[in-house]
């Protein structure tokens, strides 16, 4: 690991400690911006609060990035236990972080993603696919079918391994012979290794569930994918409608809805959701999405 996915994992990890403050998102982004410029006498000395100061943060916040910067010992045991998990860290500056995510999240894609599972399954196409977890008949058909072309016409199915649509179309996608990225929202440590899958996980591979993290990571499954199926959605809320709203705002990947006929997916299309039925489903290539979108009107 290079100094600098060392910094990263030091300033966004909470590597064990939920008491660790590390930075924000919008505090990653404002250091990474500010220290672009930032002439360094020494490139190989330690930062020092006076160097942070002079960039314009107030004394508090230098003392606080540099002491993360400081803590190196608790990131040697914290890489040592991830390495026994099995668990690889892939920091933003990495060359191996999904180009996806770095392009179409910008400074919101997560500081470091760990993996565990086959690395080489983030080189592969990819189409994803999100839905409620309690679906009706036709619904889970849908998804179940998704997860099957997606197979047969060489795609990663990503998704996110929660109950219902997400682990439909993964088992689907399985038992046809192809290959899954799972974005799970708890512990790493609780997922066994399968063969052709590929666990992810933001920040922390050892954190456990919370719904905060179950809606933070579906951005990187919209953003992961060349483009997302909804297979359901609740009525303006649950975790299938936040990250299907926020992907049609801010553009990351294009949309295919389910049309089942639902007050859903009928606002959705309305958003810019592209509908689809089950038929369309053979030929994932030929789906294109509409260039339109709610926040353009």
């Amino acid at each position: 690991m290079i100094p600098k996915e060392a910094g990263f994992l030091l300033l966004t990890c909470r590597m064990g400690n939920p008491d660790r403050k590390v930075l924000t998102t919008a505090q990653l982004r404002t250091l990474s911006q500010r220290m672009k410029d930032f002439p360094m006498d020494d490139p190989d000395r330690d930062l020092l609060p006076e160097d942070l100061t002079r960039l314009g943060f107030g004394r508090e916040m230098a003392r606080r990035i540099v002491a993360l910067l400081e803590e190196e010992d608790l990131l040697l045991h914290y890489l040592r236990r991830a390495q026994k998990a099995g668990c690889i860290p892939i920091a933003r500056i990495s060359g191996q972080y999904p180009e996806k995510l770095r392009k179409r999240l910008a400074d919101e894609a997560p500081g470091c993603l760990w993996a565990k599972g086959d690395m080489e399954i983030l080189n592969s196409r990819k189409i994803a696919l999100v839905g409620s977890r309690d679906l009706n008949p036709k619904n889970k058909e849908f998804a179940r079918e998704a997860g099957r072309q997606a197979a047969l016409q060489g795609y990663t199915l990503v998704s996110g391994n929660a109950r219902g649509a997400d682990k439909t179309a993964q088992e689907a996608a399985l038992a046809a012979g192809g290959k899954v990225i799972s974005i799970v929202a708890d512990s790493l440590e609780k997922h066994d290794f399968r063969e052709k899958v590929l666990y992810l996980s933001e920040d922390a591979f050892e954190e456990e569930f919370s719904a905060q993290r179950a809606l933070s990571r579906n951005r990187c499954i919209h953003a992961l994918g060349e483009k997302v199926l909804i297979a359901q959605s609740s009525f303006q809320h649950g975790g299938t409608w936040d990250g299907t709203v926020k992907n049609l705002r801010f553009g990351w990947s294009p949309v295919f809805c389910f049309q089942d006929g639902s007050p859903a997916a009928k606002l959705l299309e309305e958003m810019g959701a592209s509908p689809v039925g089950p038929a369309a489903l053979t030929d994932l290539e030929a789906l294109r999405g509409t260039e339109d979108n709610f926040l353009d009107r």
